[in-house]
């Protein structure tokens, strides 16, 4: 089973689902990747993911680019902000699908308030990917 997930920088929440889907299941092969792909993963995602348990600190944001003469069973879209353009994947696949979630590196405020809107888009994202999950991928 091949998945790749897509946002515009791959550094916050196409990592982070890319993190929990594997962590659901080590068969499955996750990639994620960006349009416009950062020069980093967000380390307030690799900070909340640790708190998961997941691992995210050898992670680095990809360009779609690489992908787009692979075949994939899922290519999911993540951004949901009116402000970004979610990339439309060309190459081979099975189903497209949108899971949006807001991007939590747009927010402002303390350490803690954005460490808390971190924490809550992190916490929907594994909600939303373990429903997807259970629905398409559980044997």
């Amino acid at each position: 089973m091949r998945i790749l997930i897509l946002c515009t920088g791959n550094s916050c929440r196409s990592q982070m689902a890319e993190g929990f889907l594997k962590s659901f299941d080590s068969t499955l092969e996750v990639h994620s990747a960006g349009t416009s792909a950062s020069n980093r993963v967000h380390p307030k995602a690799i900070q909340v993911m640790k708190e998961t348990g997941v691992d995210l600190s050898a992670n680095y944001p990809k360009n779609v680019d690489r992908f787009l003469d692979k075949s994939f069973n899922f290519v999911i879209t993540v951004c949901d902000n009116a402000k970004e353009t979610c990339p439309v994947f060309i190459g081979k696949i099975d189903h497209r699908l949108h899971i949006g979630f807001d991007d939590p590196a747009e927010d402002a405020g303390t350490k803690e308030e954005i460490l808390a809107v971190f924490r809550c888009v992190r916490d929907e994202i594994k909600r939303d990917f373990y429903d997807f999950y259970k629905s398409n991928l559980m044997k």
